[in-house]
């Protein structure tokens, strides 16, 4: 198969980084342009770069020289990693003049003709496309912990009824981008306010889990109450969940639902999706993001201490990559699912 040209938008940013870490050798996309800010236009990646990975830098990536998001464009599919400040406009053009725009940024998460996509969840909300003003297109994966909570309780919902959600997150510097979180502020310390994340959590996850119907999204009937922290952690976001449900639910029966569940990314075996998107461990002492956040790749959602809640019906511990599959990986299989499911041309 000759591979598709895809665009990075927002490259040098941390998940810019993330998105050329994964793109590179990938069986299906090829990177063949790079778009930052003007001060690095017309210059090598490498030269302009803060790295910050754990590989290197991509050797066919390296020399290439970066673009601004003014520039015209060759590649069919955009991968966008922009800052919010600048994602919006910039998106809609791009989607206008007739690419099909993959985005990690929030600005367009919550437009009622565009998706919000987990493909695993809701892969029938691509859909959605089709109604869109554009020569091109706009699709959107979550926030990054929004991710994970969907991703649990999708097969939840699904069998038993979510009726109500209380979810406490405790996520990683990482998540703030580069340079992070001042060390003066994070070191031996958790910071309990990441602007806008509780509404994301509150709001993302009802149109990921709502019904599509008659061309637009119903959202999912349950509440969800987030409360978001940043903590010391350089990978891995940590939430702790708390569900009540429509019908009497055993923790066993939440660990069998949890450890069965599959969907369209597994049946179609695409190249970055895992075996298993939930991961259920039994020990007494896990997920931790030291051990468990590179599982799968990255890519699964890894759920313990399943049990019962004195207020709720169950509680448990959630875990997810927030730069993978809390971002740049969600996007790319985002993308693979939509060349699959023949929303991308080949």
């Amino acid at each position: 198969m000759k591979k598709i040209p895809v665009a990075i938008l927002g490259a040098t940013g941390t998940v810019g980084q993330k998105f050329a870490v994964l793109l590179d050798n990938h069986p299906q996309f090829e990177v063949r342009e790079l778009v930052a800010s003007p001060q690095s236009a017309g210059q090598q990646y490498q030269s302009v770069c803060r790295w910050k990975q754990n590989q290197p830098i991509p050797e066919a990536l390296r020399s290439m020289v970066v673009k601004t998001t003014d520039a015209p464009l060759d590649s069919a599919v955009l991968f966008s990693g922009l800052d919010s400040s600048v994602a919006g406009t910039a998106e809609t053009s791009y989607a206008k003049r007739g690419h099909a725009v993959i985005s990690n940024a929030k600005n367009h998460r919550m437009d009622p003709d565009v998706p919000l996509i987990i493909p695993e969840v809701n892969s029938d909300h691509f859909a959605l496309l089709k109604r869109q003003p554009y020569a091109g297109s706009i699709t959107t994966n979550s926030n990054c912990s929004t991710m994970f909570l969907a991703m649990v309780l999708a097969p939840l919902h699904r069998r038993f009824g979510v009726e109500a959600v209380h979810v406490t997150t405790m996520q990683a510097i990482s998540g703030a981008g580069y340079p992070g979180v001042a060390s003066m502020d994070i070191l031996g310390n958790v910071v309990p306010y990441i602007g806008d994340e509780e509404e994301k959590l509150e709001t993302e996850a009802a149109k990921i889990l709502g019904t599509l119907g008659d061309g637009e999204i119903v959202p999912a009937p349950f509440a969800v109450s987030a409360q978001c922290n940043r903590v010391p952690v350089f990978d891995g976001h940590t939430e702790t969940l708390s569900v009540r449900f429509a019908q009497r639910v055993s923790p066993e029966d939440v660990s069998d639902c949890l450890r069965t569940f599959t969907g369209p990314p597994q049946e179609l075996k695409l190249p970055s999706a895992p075996d298993r998107p939930i991961v259920v461990t039994d020990a007494p002492d896990r997920p931790q993001p030291a051990r468990d956040v590179w599982l799968g790749n990255g890519m699964v959602t890894v759920v313990g201490r399943i049990r019962p809640c004195p207020v709720f019906d169950v509680k448990m511990v959630i875990l997810g990559h927030n730069t993978v599959r809390g971002a740049a990986g969600a996007a790319i299989l985002n993308a693979e699912a939509m060349l699959a499911m023949g929303y991308l041309e080949p």
